[in-house]
């Protein structure tokens, strides 16, 4: 097989259909639209959720909830995971995201409970829950809030 012989296979390309070009097309006139209606006129057609004018389930389910447009969305990591550090480390935002702990930084760095540890830290974030705080104490580090 040669460059020249390469050609796409049978019925993948067909030609494009030829609007408004006679009678004797079959798509002359109307052009394959059919007499009026919504769907015969140019942009015609309805609006996604539309439901043949019946009130649409979007307006018919009522509204809930309450969504805080001053919410605050820490990227979190646990205690536990701080025991990579070496000892006497001073823990910052900056050694957490290279350590790749915290990957995605929202509005600060929370650090979680969850886990042990038993190195002596310096531990420099936005946020600790009372747990967090209380183990990181407890191994002879300190807890600074940035």
């Amino acid at each position: 097989m040669k460059l020249h012989d390469l050609k796409p296979a049978p019925g993948s390309q067909t030609k494009a259909k030829r609007l408004g070009r006679g009678i004797g097309s079959g798509l002359g006139k109307t052009s394959g639209k059919g007499h009026k209606g919504a769907k015969a006129r140019s942009g015609g057609g309805k609006a996604p959720g539309f439901e043949g004018g019946q009130m649409p389930l979007t307006r018919r389910v009522p509204k809930s909830g309450f969504k805080n447009p001053f919410r605050k969305e820490y990227a979190i990591v646990n205690v536990g995971s701080l025991e990579q550090f070496e000892d006497g480390a001073v823990v910052t935002v900056e050694l957490l995201r290279a350590a790749g702990l915290v990957r995605g930084l929202k509005d600060g760095v929370k650090i979680l409970g969850t886990g042990e540890l038993s190195r002596k830290l310096t531990v420099q974030v936005d946020r600790f829950t009372g747990s967090a705080k209380e183990k990181i104490e407890k191994a002879g580090g300190t807890a600074e809030e940035v």
